[in-house]
């Protein structure tokens, strides 16, 4: 194997080493520092600009770029260099002191700032307050939304089916099994404008409805292929039929691990009886709350975004048709989702929020 030359170890100093901490996590820095301080302390771990950079997700180059800056300046070489040009006439204190209220204050008039409102109350440009916000990453216009799960037993379960997805046992199927009910037949109350040369696709905004049907769905996580089946009704017995379609589907050698979540046709009797009556089947619930685990989510997305959402059906048949339709196509070429978080990176990941959320209250 080709090797390139071996690199320096890169050793920070106690005071170094809390610089670039303050760097990465200090909300108040730009993006592309933040980013720098967090490739220089990834090295002090390893000689290998390439494990950096696939750590990082950036390229070997900028790596060995920041890298030789380092070694020769210290934190210092970080920093932007000075640029060939006019001298810029917005003052460190001026920016720190517009990112500050971005974070900690609100317009009387609104819930956010706009570039408009925060230029009026620091006498700048809205221009000049995007170009701030622009390189501290910041987007006051944006909201997200969260949900924590509070299942007591949060962290097994997350370990649990994780370690099912990154390492699949041998001889096993895993299934990651779930249901969208309630999809509608819906119809226009007029004809559809089709596209156009500088015209987008057009529709009434009013719709009649043609009834409502259910689809359940087992991916595959290692094939990323699909096995469904539709019913008018969303109960513990439709489930019951779903699975024994499994049953039969995935050859009998095999043992077969269904992860699915706490939704309550998932822990009827009947259902628990089954499990016990099918010993080669192991169920695995995702935590409460925590459905974003369940990969066939993922897929529930795909269907909605290429098939239902803009499809027109004057019927519940018609409907269920279409959706025949695509998981035929879709399983001649079924593409698995990369699972690349592993559970103690989630739940890192997690630590670090709940920290963010007991900060803000206090």
């Amino acid at each position: 194997m080709k090797r390139g030359r071996p690199l320096p170890e890169l050793t920070l100093t106690v005071e170094q080493r809390d610089q670039l901490m303050g760097w990465a996590r200090r909300s108040k820095t730009a993006q592309a520092l933040a980013l720098r301080a967090r490739i220089i302390m990834a090295c002090s771990q390893t000689t290998s600009n390439a494990e950096v950079a696939e750590q990082m997700q950036v390229s070997r180059h900028t790596v060995g770029k920041w890298r030789k800056r380092f070694s020769e300046r210290g934190v210092d070489g970080l920093l932007d260099e000075p640029r060939p040009g006019t001298p810029r006439q917005i003052g460190d204190d001026v920016i720190e002191a517009v990112v500050t209220k971005t974070l900690e204050e609100k317009p009387a008039d609104a819930t956010q700032w706009s570039t408009r409102s925060m230029a009026s109350a620091m006498g700048l440009s809205h221009a000049t307050v995007a170009r701030i916000w622009q390189a501290f990453g910041l987007q006051p216009h944006r909201q997200e939304t969260f949900k924590l799960s509070s299942d007591p037993l949060f962290v097994d379960k997350v370990r649990d089916i994780i370690g099912l997805y990154l390492s699949p046992p041998m001889k096993a199927v895993v299934l990651c099994v779930d249901e969208k009910s309630q999809i509608q037949a819906l119809d226009r109350t007029q004809p559809v404008l089709p596209m156009a040369p500088g015209l987008p696709e057009r529709r009434t905004h009013d719709y009649m409805r043609y009834g409502t049907t259910t689809l359940f769905a087992a991916l595959d996580v290692v094939t990323g292929e699909v096995l469904g089946q539709l019913h008018r009704r969303h109960r513990a017995t439709e489930f019951l039929k779903f699975l024994a379609h499994l049953d039969v589907s995935v050859p009998s050698e095999n043992e077969v691990h269904v992860v699915m979540d706490n939704y309550g046709t998932h822990k009827t009797a009947a259902v628990k009886r089954w499990f016990a009556r099918h010993p080669r089947f192991h169920a695995h619930f995702t935590p409460t709350g925590a459905s974003w685990i369940n990969q066939v989510e993922r897929w529930f997305a795909e269907i909605t975004r290429k098939q239902i959402r803009r499809g027109t059906h004057r019927s519940t048949w018609a409907l269920e048709q279409a959706i025949r339709q695509y998981l035929d196509t879709y399983n001649q070429n079924p593409r698995p989702f990369i699972w690349t978080k592993t559970a103690g990176q989630i739940l890192d990941s997690i630590r670090r929020f709940c920290l963010r959320i007991s900060e803000t209250q206090h």
